[in-house]
C-alpha cells in the first residue's frame, strides 16, 4: 500500500489558520477514507516537539511527505481549489522503484544507477545530500539573525536621529504656526 501523508501544521490562534481551516477541512472530507492520501493537522501549540522536529516556524506551515521523510513545503494556494488541484495533480504513486512505470527514460537510468549502489554508497550519498540540506537551513537562520540585526540597527538609528531633531523641529513648527497665526489675525 502506497500511503501519502499532507499535514497542516496550524495553533488555533492564528487568524491565516483560521481563515485556511474551511478549505483544508473541505479537503479533508474529499480524501476521507482513501487508502493513498491522509490529510491531517497537527496544532503546534500542542505538538511543539513534532513542529520543531519539521522545521515549522511560521503558521500555517503546509507540509506534504511523499519521498522526503522531513515533508516538503506546500507554497501554493490556500484555497480549497489550489489545495485540490495540488493534490490531484502531485500526490500518488511517482517515479521510483516501486514504479518504475511512471519514469522516463533519464529517471529510470538515474534509478539504475542508484540501485546499483552498495548500501555504505547510498548511506553516504543521503547523509551528504542530509548535511547539505541542513547547511542550507543553518545558512538562512544566519541570514535571518544577519537581516534581524540590520533592521535594529536601522530602527535605532532612526529613534536616534528622531530624539535629536525632535526638540529643532518642535521650535521650527512653534515659530511656523506662530507665522500663519499672525498673518490670519491681520486678515
Amino acid at each position: 500500500m502506497f500511503i501519502i501523508i499532507i499535514i497542516i501544521i496550524v495553533t488555533n490562534r492564528c487568524g491565516h489558520c483560521k481563515a485556511l481551516k474551511p478549505a483544508w477541512d473541505k479537503l479533508g472530507d474529499e480524501y476521507d477514507g482513501s487508502s493513498t492520501v491522509l490529510i491531517g493537522d497537527v496544532d503546534c501549540t500542542v505538538h511543539q516537539n513534532l513542529c520543531q522536529k519539521y522545521g515549522v516556524q511560521g503558521y500555517p506551515t503546509l507540509k506534504y511527505f511523499t519521498a522526503n521523510p522531513m515533508g516538503d513545503a506546500y507554497n501554493g494556494g490556500r484555497d480549497y481549489e489550489e489545495l485540490s488541484k495540488f493534490a490531484k495533480e502531485s500526490l500518488g504513486p511517482s517515479c521510483g522503484v516501486e514504479h518504475m512505470d511512471l519514469c522516463d527514460a533519464e529517471q529510470k537510468k538515474s534509478l539504475e544507477t542508484k540501485m546499483a549502489l552498495s548500501d555504505s554508497e547510498l548511506d553516504k550519498l543521503i547523509e551528504d545530500s542530509d548535511a547539505k540540506l541542513k547547511q542550507a537551513d543553518e545558512d538562512l537562520e544566519a541570514l535571518l539573525k544577519g537581516l534581524q540585526q540590520q533592521y535594529e540597527d536601522g530602527k535605532k538609528a532612526k529613534e536616534d536621529a528622531q530624539a535629536a531633531l525632535s526638540p529643532e523641529l518642535a521650535q521650527l513648527r512653534s515659530v511656523k504656526r506662530s507665522r500663519e497665526n499672525g498673518a490670519k489675525q491681520e486678515l
